[in-house]
């Protein structure tokens, strides 16, 4: 919340933020009244319970994993018309990654394969699917998981039964990609009009490039990548945050493998003038909504 000090609307009007995680999160709505949250936070030396009625929502945190589900505050901040970043519907959209796959692959189909590398996927709605899987080695990734839990590398059909197995007791679909030799990952990351790139090297030679030492530096803009921010910003109704995942292999071939949302981690040197951007779309997306044009229109008139 630091972020926002000293920030006002319109050039007048203070902002009160609230910071809390979902677990730290309760409401309610009614269709004539709106929404009340309520926020109850317990710290070892002291508890703190706040209760309002938010006029915009500031995504960061992913609304599900393997070992939580917040989509019914989400449902309940949407029923309720508040206002977002990203926007509501958006964030619904993100809450399965395969779903969110099966629109990169209608871009691609769109556009070509040359314009749109995106990875090859296989996808199993329950573990009785998984009987065979194109090619040797690959990841298998069980469920919602983000941060690489829930990823696991194969190399062969008597390792792809035995995670079939594993994949009967979570009760998930589950996804197969071709394990990429890769040398770097690369990500695109939008912030309002602003895009930058950044590269991340694994130095500890583990196959999850997250995992471990690692390098992260900032990498010229090209007209590829913005291609395909462009793309993908235009999925679910307009992203305003957003961060594409690129694996570039060894060959020098590059391949997309992911799409985040406004829940995406903010990386580099840049990072302070990152959440200033982040500041400023907030801040225009709320002068903009008509919640707070109804309120002007009543300060004017009172």
């Amino acid at each position: 919340s630091r972020i926002f000090y000293g920030r006002k609307l319109f050039g007048d009007y203070d902002l009160k933020v609230e910071q809390a995680q979902f677990s730290e999160i309760n409401l309610s709505t009614c269709s004539s009244m709106g929404t009340t949250v309520e926020i109850r936070k317990s710290r070892p030396d002291h508890h703190t319970r706040s209760a309002f009625q938010p006029d915009f929502v500031l995504i960061r945190q992913h609304v599900k994993n393997i070992s939580n589900d917040y989509t019914n505050i989400v449902l309940g901040l949407r029923n309720g018309g508040v206002a977002s970043v990203n926007s509501l519907d958006s964030i619904f959209n993100f809450l399965d990654k395969p779903w969110v796959f099966a629109h990169l692959i209608r871009i691609q189909r769109k556009i070509g394969k040359n314009k749109f590398p995106l990875i090859s996927q296989s996808y199993y709605p329950n573990f009785k699917e998984m009987l065979v899987t194109p090619h040797f080695p690959v990841v298998v990734k069980m469920g919602h998981g983000h941060s690489g839990l829930g990823k696991v590398k194969v190399d062969h059909h008597y390792g792809f039964q035995d995670i079939a197995s594993v994949a009967a007791m979570t009760n998930s679909y589950s996804t197969t990609e071709l394990l990429i030799d890769s040398q770097c990952d690369i990500f695109v990351q939008k912030i309002g009009t602003n895009i930058r790139a950044f590269k991340r090297k694994c130095m500890s030679g583990n196959w999850k490039a997250s995992m471990g030492a690692v390098i992260l530096e900032p990498m010229p803009m090209n007209e590829r990548y913005k291609s395909w921010v462009d793309e993908c910003s235009k999925l679910f109704g307009g992203l305003d945050m957003m961060c594409i995942q690129i694996m570039q292999g060894k060959d020098g071939k590059e391949y997309i493998v992911e799409m985040n949302d406004s829940t995406m981690s903010i990386l580099g040197s840049s990072q302070s003038e990152d959440y200033k951007l982040v500041v400023d779309l907030v801040i225009s997306k709320m002068e903009q909504s008509s919640t707070f044009h109804k309120f002007l229109s009543f300060a004017s008139n009172f």
